[in-house]
């Protein structure tokens, strides 16, 4: 390494932990200041607090690594310009792309370190921290579905009316069983009991149906201890679950779900392409930063800033729109994650193309 890629290295990642730091702080005083009242309410510790900003603070770090990269990026190229320094670097015989390449350095670094933290270490913190939200910041939880199916094996269906999370019991359940398109058997029962020392369901007051060549086979019974793929859990509140997982279990938990034919699969698929489209986006955005600071102009390093928020704030509603489809069903999870970077990616092509070397 170089002394050029040394000196814009060093200056890139103390702006970048410096914007960081700025940004975390604005938002821990805002969210201390719209829950303090729950904390109040609650009784609640500086411990108690304290902990949970200690999950709390590296979640807004990783959402904001990004803009604040990039940020980064277009604060210190445009300071390079302002200085002439920018300047000297060109006319000394390197290019403006030895120049994207000593910020590159950096945002690989970051990268790298975003995704590790996003993979494996920050949703061990968010257990905690989603924990204690459900806990102490949201309305008690009370699962209100009604009509809730299950694909409980490759041919096996279940199906309940209504659930109680509290009591853990359903309510007039039916399980069928297929033969490719032929139902072959069908229970009925008109409750469904967890009982957690068996770790099985009972069944209560049930008919099974069993269609054979001869014609029909009917029982019925009082009570019937059966094992299947759903747990209690399965019924226990969702709110930032897929935050909690580390890559691996978000991958078999899309596996579970794909199996069962869950409704909210896209949702766990989204956050399982946004861990992976991340490093991508910090290293786009700071070579985008490069090309739109480098850029000479009249109005001077304030506009070159100006402009870099705009694209920020662009690129955000990008983001923002593409995930809102995506979760509706209106746009594949994997192209809505990917389309900003899409986007972004041809416009900093376009851009470096017009831009004088």
């Amino acid at each position: 390494m170089n002394i050029l890629n040394k000196y814009i290295l060093n200056n890139f990642l103390k702006t970048f932990l410096f914007v960081v730091a700025i940004m975390v702080l604005v938002v821990v005083v805002i969210d201390f200041t719209e829950k303090n009242h729950k904390f109040i309410q609650n009784n609640l510790s500086w411990n108690d607090i304290v902990g949970y900003y200690y999950g709390f603070i590296p979640y807004i770090i990783s959402l904001v690594t990004p803009i604040t990269a990039f940020i980064a990026t277009v604060y210190v190229t445009a300071q390079l310009s302002m200085r002439s320094e920018l300047i000297a670097i060109l006319s000394s015989g390197k290019s403006l792309f030895s120049v994207i390449r000593s910020f590159f350095i950096g945002a690989l670094i970051i990268a790298s370190i975003s995704f590790v933290l996003n993979a494996w270490v920050i949703p061990h913190l968010n257990k905690d921290r989603v924990s204690f939200e459900v806990m102490y910041i949201k309305s008690p939880y009370y699962f209100s579905d009604k009509n809730v199916h299950f694909k409980v094996s490759e041919n096996s269906y279940l199906y309940l009316e209504r659930y109680d999370n509290n009591m853990e019991i359903g309510y007039n359940v039916t399980l069928e069983n297929f033969e490719g398109p032929k139902l072959k058997s069908k229970l009925f029962a008109r409750q469904i009991i967890w009982k957690n020392e068996l770790k099985k369901w009972r069944l209560k007051s049930w008919r099974k149906r069993d269609l054979v060549d001869e014609g029909e086979k009917i029982e019925d019974g009082f009570e019937l201890d059966t094992a299947l793929l759903v747990r209690p859990s399965d019924f226990d509140n969702n709110y930032r679950l897929s935050e909690t997982f580390t890559m691996g279990e978000l991958n078999e938990f899309i596996k579970l779900q794909s199996l069962r034919g869950a409704d909210d699969i896209d949702l766990y698929k989204i956050e399982k392409y946004i861990r992976i489209a991340q490093p991508f986006t910090v290293i786009l955005l700071v070579i985008l930063g490069v090309i739109i600071a480098s850029k000479k102009s009249r109005q001077g390093t304030g506009y070159l800033i100006a402009l870099g928020f705009a694209f920020a704030f662009a690129f955000i509603i990008s983001f923002v729109m593409s995930r809102a489809f995506a979760e509706n069903g209106s746009i594949n999870p994997l192209l809505a994650v990917w389309l900003p970077n899409i986007i972004f990616g041809l416009i900093t092509i376009y851009i470096y193309r017009i831009t004088p070397k």
